[in-house]
């Protein structure tokens, strides 16, 4: 099988997982790191390639489209990590706008990809994502909201690239009288 159709296939399965799980919906914030390099088995930021980021952005689109969040691709190093967003959301989330144009070599494959199909792509500085998916240990943690909770799905490869999946929860605060459950609080609902 070739790597495009390996990667549609892992892509489809870690999206219906996704969809499963409960922990993507309308309207979260969803962060998308990716190295295309290590999908297609080389060293992340060596080989890049648009043709697998295309197979990832069509994925990533249906995902959003059935679940109603937003997606940020995150930029490499290069460009310190920054985000391509859609101006819909980068006016939605009250984000920073930086002045780059993400390439293959400055910004990595997928947010060149990104940023070239987009409606109206804007890059950003950061975000507080509720979720969000690293393939090829990209490190999308800074984009994350406090408190990261792993998410352990069965596909945890796309391609040759390993795949860490994560939510996010409010932190728990106060002492040992706190609550944190409604029923234990006597709430119906919540």
């Amino acid at each position: 099988m070739d790597i495009k159709e390996q990667v549609r296939q892992d892509m489809e399965a870690i999206s219906g997982e996704w969809q499963a799980s409960g922990h993507l919906s309308e309207g979260d914030l969803f962060v998308v790191g990716c190295s295309t390099s290590e999908i297609a088995g080389e060293r992340i930021g060596t080989s890049g390639s648009e043709e697998i980021a295309s197979v990832l952005f069509e994925e990533l689109e249906k995902l959003q489209s059935e679940t109603g969040s937003s997606i940020a691709f995150q930029c490499c190093e290069h460009l310190n990590r920054a985000l391509v967003v859609e101006k819909e959301t980068f006016q939605r989330h009250g984000l920073n706008d930086v002045s780059a144009i993400p390439v293959p070599r400055a910004g990595g494959s997928m947010a060149s990809f990104a940023y070239k199909h987009m409606k109206n792509p804007v890059v950003v500085e950061a975000v507080n994502a509720d979720c969000g998916i690293d393939i090829g240990e990209t490190m999308i943690g800074m984009h994350l909201k406090p408190v990261a909770v792993p998410l352990r799905f069965d596909q945890r490869i796309v391609g040759n690239a390993r795949v860490a999946a994560a939510q996010t929860r409010p932190k728990l605060i106060g002492g040992k009288r706190a609550v944190y459950d409604y029923e234990a609080a006597g709430i119906d609902g919540g």
